[in-house]
């Protein structure tokens, strides 16, 4: 699979005639005779393939007449994986769009946070996903409304504004254009939950391409959880969530196909980006197929991606947020990390209100990290210092690390950080920036464990043999990590 696969007509149409899964995401068929746009997966008899036309997103459909199937319900199947195993400017730009700049800021905004003029940013889209900005927002906003009215009872005046849209009117028109539907014929079809009519309180389902294997996902996220902020609850990891509007508690439970959701928000127009932040977090638009395929071809590798295969990336909710749990993480154990970002959330954190019981703040700020006394840090020196710059950095603005980063240059600026070495820079680039192929040859643990598998121990000896690994070695460290009986590595009981 890879970037523009929907102009292989063949590959598409023998992807739909199988029902293949896998594909769901990547590329979207349109049916020329009912108007109607489909996922490669859906279940009822594939058209003729003279009928068939294929595009590369949901919006793109959209912006050509055609409304989603009723079935397999298309603009619900998982994120293209394009988007977080590149750091081109398309790439950079979906990740914003969704974690809803466009609604926030506007085109202009996610043009100045690209460093683009907005002409060169739509152009880009265009070409490539067969639709501007304000059109791939649009398809976000329907899928959110379509999220709301199923899982709630809100009104739909409240829900409208919730879901990102302007006006009343726009709602109802988009919904109706976009799913053949009136809000309230949404509704009347949704399934009946339990625990819906709480308010702010929403249950979903977060879709993924099997296979996933949860163990080192939860276990890493448990393991290194900073009380107050994360825990480890009847078979959910629970954590606070710092977001545009307000705040917000997210419980995730692994289920053999889906990722179970349940989220308390403050304001519902966090929803969306909620929702965003959630996926990247547990990496659920990964394509684990193409990935363990890659890695199979080493012969090392190739037995402990059969014994467990699917394996994710833990990633992050707030990439500033790990950057300063990376520094305090440095040259200490996972326990006494955990005991310094402990202290910092309990002195800077803001209080937040669990109904649950268990969380009670949110993570530090930047900026209330950058205001506090250097001398209260219990930590040596040096990693005061480095500590201390970091959080001046990201509250001045001088250092930023969304989801739009440009991966290069934020290692670079985090290389010329005092105390920052490769070691530093590569977990955030690979758990905070997303990049897939991010590498740790002087970790212990992927040290320990290539020497236990006969693989080259020493950093370049070791990068040298991992260039086969490409572009997927940050799955590779999770497949390495693994090897050891450290508790990251175990679902939690």
């Amino acid at each position: 699979m890879q970037m523009g696969m929907h102009t292989d007509t063949e590959r598409c149409v023998r992807a739909v005639q199988s029902k293949d899964a896998r594909f769901d995401g990547w590329f979207f068929t349109a049916v020329l005779t009912t108007r109607i746009y489909c996922r490669p997966s859906c279940p009822v008899v594939p058209p003729k393939p003279e009928n068939m036309v294929f595009h590369p997103s949901a919006a793109a459909c959209q912006q050509a007449g055609f409304r989603a199937c009723k079935r397999c319900r298309p603009d619900t199947s998982p994120g293209s994986p394009e988007w977080n195993q590149r750091a081109d400017l398309v790439a950079r730009a979906m990740r914003l769009i969704a974690d809803g700049v466009v609604d926030r800021e506007g085109v202009p905004g996610l043009a100045g946070r690209l460093g683009y003029s907005t002409r060169q940013v739509e152009r880009q889209l265009l070409a490539e996903l067969g639709a501007g900005p304000l059109a791939l927002a649009r398809a976000q906003r329907a899928q959110t409304a379509r999220l709301l009215i199923e899982t709630t009872t809100l009104p739909m005046a409240q829900l409208a504004f919730a879901a990102g849209f302007a006006s009343i009117r726009t709602f109802n028109d988009t919904v109706r254009e976009v799913f053949a539907l009136s809000p309230s014929e949404l509704r009347t079809r949704a399934p009946r939950r339990q625990g819906t009519s709480t308010p702010g309180v929403l249950s979903l389902r977060l879709p993924f391409r099997t296979p996933l294997n949860p163990d080192n996902l939860f276990g890493h996220l448990a393991a290194t959880s900073v009380p107050g902020v994360e825990e480890w609850r009847d078979g959910s990891y629970r954590r606070t969530l710092r977001l545009p509007y307000g705040h917000g508690i997210v419980a995730l439970t692994p289920t053999p196909d889906h990722i179970a959701c349940r989220l308390t928000l403050s304001d519902l127009r966090d929803l969306t980006v909620a929702i965003s932040r959630c996926r990247r977090l547990l990496d659920l638009d990964a394509d684990p197929v193409a990935i363990d395929d890659q890695l199979r071809r080493d012969p090392v590798l190739a037995p402990l991606v059969d014994k467990a295969p699917g394996r994710r990336v833990p990633r992050t909710v707030d990439e500033a947020e790990f950057a300063v749990r990376a520094v305090l993480g440095q040259q200490v154990s996972t326990a006494a990390a955990r005991t310094h970002a402990a202290r910092l959330v309990t002195a800077h954190g803001e209080p937040v209100d669990d109904p649950e019981g268990g969380l009670t703040h949110l993570f530090p700020a930047p900026e209330a990290l950058a205001a506090l006394d250097p001398e209260s840090l219990a930590m040596p020196r040096t990693r005061r210092t480095t500590f201390t710059t970091l959080v001046r950095r990201l509250a001045d603005g001088d250092l930023h690390l969304g989801v739009e980063s440009d991966w290069p240059q934020s290692r670079a600026q985090l290389l010329a950080l005092p105390g920052f070495g490769p070691w530093t820079v590569d977990v955030i680039a690979m758990r905070a920036l997303g990049d897939p192929d991010a590498f740790l040859p002087t970790d212990l643990g992927i040290r320990r464990a290539a020497r236990e598998l006969g693989l080259p121990s020493t950093p370049a000896a070791l990068t040298a043999r991992a260039a086969s690994w490409r572009p997927w070695r940050a799955y590779a460290v999770q497949y390495l990590w693994a090897t050891d009986s450290h508790p990251i590595n175990f679902l939690p009981v």
